[in-house]
């Protein structure tokens, strides 16, 4: 009996910068994503009356824009455009859901969603999709999606879908989780947003200070996010924004240090710590290499 429990991994962007935009309307990035050991977890059941549900959605976006539910359909329908029989309209899955990436946080747990229903259900319905195949479909619901389908750390270039397997060292995190959820839309639709960084080589990038592009928008955007980052400053030098949320990463070498400045927070800040990690969690777990 196949597994129906099935991580849902958070990511961390260790540096974005924005090169520039294309006509229509999509960033040109250079980022570096890696894992985080710390994820949603989905509970899937499939079954064979036609029917794909998500229960316990917390009610936080409709299925129409719920991207489990829009995953789950867009594999089904590949699926029989490719097959063209009848049997592939039976198809179907319940889903759940443990939510605990931040909506808004720049921690990508909507892609990984995503990501993570493509991968399940191509297991559990026996479709032997290979990766790529994954990732061109999961290409149509998020830029970064692929990212996790792939499930190795990367190099990001275009959209966020250019990937080069990369593998920094992997640390300790803070990921402190300010109380405000921010829409990646809002912040690349700021005019003031800053649009021409030099796109550089990956030798340059990984020399240089890491920083975020957002940063300083989300910033002037959002007072309870500087707040946390002024805080976060004057203890931790390395602390910077992560992807186009509200969180914030501040790294350290082992889980004492990051847990000894933890019990520092203020009782205004949250945090959780996690360890980075090269390979995705689910990966890990289900051996994926197709």
């Amino acid at each position: 009996m196949l597994n129906n429990k099935w991580i849902a991994p958070a990511k961390i962007n260790l540096f974005l910068y924005i090169t520039g935009r294309k006509k229509n309307g999509y960033h040109l990035l250079q980022t570096l994503y890696q894992f985080l050991n710390y994820g949603d977890i989905l509970t899937i059941n499939s079954n064979f009356n036609g029917r794909i549900q998500l229960i316990h959605n917390y009610n936080f976006i409709s299925d129409e824009k719920n991207l489990i539910i829009r995953a789950a359909h867009l594999l089904k329908n590949f699926v029989m455009q490719k097959n063209k029989n009848t049997l592939t309209s039976l198809l179907g899955a319940n889903i759940s859901l443990k939510k605990v990436i931040p909506i808004g946080g720049g921690l990508g747990g909507g892609s990984s969603n995503a990501a993570t229903v493509l991968i399940a259900l191509n297991k559990q319905w026996k479709l032997n999709l290979n990766l790529n195949i994954l990732a061109n479909i999961g290409l149509k619901l998020g830029a970064d999606v692929p990212f996790f389908i792939r499930g190795k750390s990367a190099f990001a270039e275009g959209i966020g879908d250019c990937l080069l397997p990369i593998f920094p060292k992997e640390k300790w995190y803070i990921i402190t989780v300010p109380p405000i959820n921010i829409s990646t839309a809002d912040i690349f639709n700021d005019p003031n947003l800053k649009r021409n960084s030099p796109r550089l080589s990956l030798l340059k990038l990984l020399v240089m200070p890491f920083k975020n592009d957002c940063e300083l928008i989300v910033r002037k955007r959002f007072v309870i996010v500087d707040k946390h980052i002024s805080w976060l400053l004057k203890h931790i030098p390395s602390s910077r924004l992560t992807g186009t949320g509200s969180c914030i990463l501040s790294e350290f070498d082992t889980e004492d240090d990051a847990r000894k400045i933890l019990s520092l927070f203020p009782n205004w800040m949250y945090g959780f710590i996690a360890k980075s990690t090269n390979i995705s969690p689910l990966h890990k777990k289900f051996l994926i290499d197709y």
